[in-house]
């Protein structure tokens, strides 16, 4: 009796690379799942299709999606693994709902075989674990494996009397304490409790339970956006137009509920020319429309770019124009306040840690967390400015990013609440421990930040002052990238600053001196700085030359000298980070990859 056949589809295969020296490809296969086997074969046109690889489904020992914050390298973004043989094998797929059509149904096969008790959720890339840093390729997983998770979760939804909703995990987010839970960006959790302004309750595959920011959530069956602040219920076209033509800002955007019920519409307001080239003023509106698939109907502005949820597409359309007029930059309502407002009266403020251009950095406790909290010298910076800072963090989450929690603009002096990093700044930390710290502790703070530059990377942002006096140490000594006051989010990714805009001349480019042009490859430059000084324990670059002779060294092709302690492969890659042309620079995602490599050794 032949098999039946499961599931059929092209996929995205990545090389297994059971050697270290074996060269890493992604190639489309044609992918089958039958009832005894997963096999995959190589497409030609006009010809039959080329077996390449075949896998008992006895043999499989794990199935799951990958979390990972890596830049994916090939067009389908959305990987799991297949773990069998003591081999790993990546799979990529075009979208979640595909990727979790093929676990699903891979678990639901494999369930009763022989299988692990714990799993690695992230990449196995450059000789170690990305979620655990082993070294060892057969090392026991980090994860605990749950086998018929994802049906798990299903079953107790459909026995429920009262149905939670299903909520997918717009990004990720790493807990802070022990009542709060990791999301990871496309799994599927159960919303429990979402009685809270800020904080919802979740359950995921396993059972586990806590809160999560209800920002970082999107119910998946079910329309309710109340909570979002671009969202006006009752609104009408002709008030839509008049809010955003008096907000007046390119980007100004809302989503509203349309004529027909059930459909709705993103209203934006844009400076662009018009067909006579000069500047013209208006509001276009654009009914968000939903695919015709087979399956899953997916929600999309322009057809080339599909999304799960509305949430998530009004999330991508705000970091990319992506055949709009122009991105989702400002959400506009009708005087509601943000979800990230947090009430001033449930902060208690402690002693002051630290100081800087804009204000105090006070220690304090937000329901019942350590936080610190920033608060903005009046004066200093105008109310939009703070907004636009406050609203770049919400953008960003990442381990090595120091987290936002949120912020107060009701009320003088308006603050921002953060994550509490116990240990301060890295440059005073350096200095404290000058003569103390190892190569491995040394390497791993600049593997720690080149992380969180790599995430900025990857979603288009510029952080623009990157400084080891920028980056903070928490108390299990880990240094996190933080003070994104000065970070742009671009489109083109340079943003030229206006003029007369001040920025730091030690740890700036040439085509930032020279032109004000910023970009992720001046980024790259700061890095190089900032390697530096962490091989230096926190000297001041070129400390005994003024900016105006540290211009003329740079003009000059000079560069800082090689620190003491940096081995001479760090040396290179700092090298390599001041090439005089930002196109010969490295990218953050293969500078930590090569200092991933180092670790290695």
């Amino acid at each position: 009796m032949l098999p039946t056949v499961i599931l059929k589809g092209t996929l995205i295969k990545k090389s297994q690379q059971k050697r270290r020296t074996s060269p890493c490809n992604y190639k489309e296969r044609l992918f089958v799942l039958d009832t005894q086997d997963l096999t995959y074969s190589e497409q030609r046109p006009g010809k039959k299709p080329t077996q390449k690889g075949c896998i008992e489904l006895s043999r499989i020992k794990c199935v799951e999606i990958v979390c990972s914050e890596a830049p994916i390298p090939c067009s389908n973004k959305y990987p799991f693994q297949v773990v069998h043989d003591n081999c790993y094998l990546y799979i990529f797929a075009p979208d979640n709902d595909c990727r979790q059509r093929w676990v699903r149904a891979l678990k639901e096969e494999t369930k009763c075989n022989a299988l692990l008790l714990k799993y690695h959720p992230n990449f196995w890339t450059d000789g170690r674990w990305r979620c655990c840093y082993q070294t060892e390729k057969m090392a026991m997983g980090c994860q605990e494996y749950d086998p018929v998770g994802y049906v798990t979760l299903m079953l107790r939804i459909s026995v429920s009397l009262t149905p939670c909703p299903v909520v997918v995990a717009l990004q990720n987010y790493s807990p802070h304490g022990d009542t709060e839970l990791p999301l990871h960006k496309d799994q599927e959790y159960i919303l429990t409790d979402s009685s809270h302004h800020d904080w919802w309750t979740v359950q995921d595959h396993r059972g586990n339970t806590g809160f999560v920011p209800c920002t970082y959530i999107a119910e998946k069956s079910c329309n309710n956006f109340n909570r979002f602040e671009w969202y006006n219920k009752d609104i009408t076209r002709g008030r839509a137009e008049e809010l955003l033509m008096t907000e007046g800002k390119e980007g100004a955007f809302m989503v509203r509920d349309s004529r027909h019920a059930g459909v709705y519409t993103v209203s934006v307001f844009t400076k662009a020319p018009g067909s006579n080239g000069q500047k013209n003023p208006r509001v276009k509106h654009y009914q968000i429309r939903q695919s015709e698939a087979e399956e899953t109907s997916k929600f999309y502005l322009a057809e080339k770019y599909l999304f799960m949820t509305i949430p998530e597409l009004i999330q991508y359309h705000q970091h990319n124009a992506a055949g709009l007029i122009t991105r989702l930059r400002h959400p506009i309502s009708q005087g509601r306040e943000s979800q990230w407002e947090v009430d001033p009266a449930e902060l208690i403020l402690g002693e002051e840690v630290g100081s800087g251009q804009f204000g105090l950095v006070l220690q304090g406790r937000w329901r019942e967390r350590r936080v610190a909290v920033k608060m903005v010298r009046e004066g200093a910076m105008s109310e939009e400015d703070f907004k636009e800072e406050a609203r770049v963090m919400t953008m960003l989450s990442h381990c090595k990013l120091v987290q936002l929690y949120g912020v107060c603009t009701q009320h003088s002096p308006m603050c921002l609440v953060f994550e509490l990093m116990e240990q301060g700044c890295l440059s005073d930390y350096l200095r404290a421990r000058r003569g103390r710290m190892s190569q491995d502790t040394l390497l791993g703070m600049c593997l720690d930040v080149s992380e969180g530059m790599a995430y900025l990377e990857s979603n288009n942002f510029i952080h623009r002052d990157l400084a080891a006096r920028n980056c903070l140490v928490s108390c299990n000594n880990v240094v996190k990238v933080s003070d994104f006051g000065m970070t742009r989010f671009v489109l083109d990714d340079q943003y030229t600053s206006s003029q007369g805009s001040k920025f730091p001349i030690k740890w700036s480019s040439p085509e930032v001196i020279k032109y004000c042009k910023f970009s992720s490859k001046s980024d790259v430059w700061s890095f190089g700085v900032f390697m530096w000084e962490v091989y230096t324990e926190g000297r001041l670059p070129y400390e005994n030359r003024s900016n105006g002779e540290v211009v003329e060294a740079l003009n000059a092709g000079l560069r800082l000298l090689k620190p003491r302690q940096a081995p001479e492969a760090v040396h290179l890659l700092m090298e390599w980070c001041w090439k005089e042309k930002p196109e010969d620079r490295p990218s953050f995602a293969l500078l930590l990859h090569e200092l991933a490599s180092l670790s290695d050794l």
